[in-house]
């Protein structure tokens, strides 16, 4: 396994390229991947005038979703890696229209101060297993909540519970260039908190208290669109870079093999269901 310093900086160099198929697929994600956070943002039942972190807040759907809940006297801040996923986040969501909406970018495991601090709650949607020194990231995430403040965040469990993570790659990579590494071990990535011994044991060593893990099975609803929907998973997955750095008509062949492969999830009439299995993971920083 590599160290932290290594790790970190495969993740910038990662999510800098990955991030434009995210801008781009940025209303899709928020429409299609809401199922993804919905059961963290119940569980957090947010309430006007709260102060709210959303970690690996992206594009900033989640951010401007919590933003709503807490109203005009709260406060929403968004924190992501990727500048240019940040500076999008932005533009869709103008600090003119939106009071009470912010977004910054920085690493959450390096940061010393987050703008806003302390919050009362934080939300994260698919981010905690992403991040190279989880310790780290979690620990500054429970120092910029209030004594009490409260964590609700979900994950992915195995990949036995996502099949469609692995064929949006399987069906993408004969038709590109060389894909990122494959995480190894306890590596960042999608499945880095399926064990919830081993995230138990990480949140802990931040500080925080009464953890709790629930598997909860979602599904992710589409259009019946078989090129779009293949490519925004494969957009926003790790073939996203090389997919886009491929020529027209090795993309077109990329799509068709995923949109052959995701064919089992079609419905017809009706387009998608997409199942995904994750975690609710609930947290609080001790009183």
């Amino acid at each position: 396994m590599s160290d932290v310093g290594t790790l970190r900086a495969r993740n910038v160099a990662f999510w800098t390229q990955a991030a434009p198929g995210w801008v781009r697929h940025a209303q899709r994600q928020d429409e299609y991947g809401e199922p993804l956070g919905a059961v963290a943002m119940d569980r957090l039942t947010l309430r006007p005038g709260e102060s709210v972190l959303d970690v690996g807040c992206g594009c900033g759907g989640t951010t401007a979703e919590v933003a709503l809940a807490v109203g005009p006297a709260g406060t929403a801040v968004g924190v992501d890696l990727a500048e240019s996923m940040v500076s999008a986040a932005a533009a869709r969501f103008p600090a003119d229209r939106h009071p009470g909406l912010n977004f910054v970018t920085a690493d959450i495991e390096t940061v010393a101060h987050i703008p806003g601090a302390p919050f009362d709650a934080a939300f994260s949607r698919m981010t905690l297993m992403l991040l190279a020194d989880p310790v780290a990231g979690c620990t500054t995430i429970r120092r910029a909540l209030r004594p009490g403040g409260r964590l609700a965040a979900t994950v992915f469990r195995d990949g036995g519970a996502n099949p469609w993570l692995t064929l949006a790659v399987l069906g993408t990579a004969p038709h590109v260039g060389s894909l990122p590494p494959l995480p190894v071990g306890d590596e960042p990535g999608p499945f880095a908190f399926a064990e919830p011994a081993r995230a138990t044991r990480i949140l802990a060593a931040a500080g925080f208290t009464e953890i709790d893990f629930a598997p909860h099975d979602v599904v992710m609803s589409t259009p019946d669109e078989p090129g779009p929907v293949a490519e925004w998973l494969i957009e926003i997955g790790p073939a996203g870079a090389a997919y886009r750095a491929a020529s027209a008509e090795k993309q077109a062949a990329a799509r068709a093999a995923t949109a052959k492969l995701l064919e089992r999830f079609r419905e017809q009439p009706g387009g998608y269901r997409i199942p995904a299995g994750i975690w609710l993971v609930t947290a609080l920083r001790a009183p």
